[in-house]
């Protein structure tokens, strides 16, 4: 088994409740965690044997530059389902930090696990 991670992807979505928070876009900053068996690419040490992260990446992107959500724990859960689509993945967690959210704060962040039964 393997774990990719990919750390601290920032994009720029509508999140919040507020009314200001409607109309501008804000940063959110997502890590996430995916569990995988390799042993496939491992032997074969070929493109096509491999989970291509930087393909999942570009879709989390587009995904989360487009949505449009009022929680941040809504969010989570959806980037979360979008990468346990694919039925490699064993276990994925998400982590969504909201920065700037709570005065004396640098974040707030919601995290979410799944695991293949």
């Amino acid at each position: 088994m393997a774990i990719i991670r990919i750390k601290n992807l920032l994009i720029s979505t509508i999140i919040g409740f507020n009314p200001e928070e409607r109309i501008n876009p804000q940063d959110v900053i997502i890590n996430i965690e995916i569990e995988l068996d390799i042993s496939k690419a491992i032997n074969l040490d070929h493109e096509d044997s491999i989970y291509n992260y930087k393909t999942i990446t570009k879709a989390i992107i587009a995904f989360v530059s487009q949505s449009n959500y009022n929680l941040l724990e809504k969010l989570t859960y959806e980037v979360l389902q979008l990468l346990m689509k694919d039925a490699r993945v064993l276990r994925a967690k998400v982590e969504i930090d909201k920065p700037r959210a709570l005065r004396f704060s640098d974040s707030v962040s919601v995290e979410l696990e799944q695991r293949r039964k």
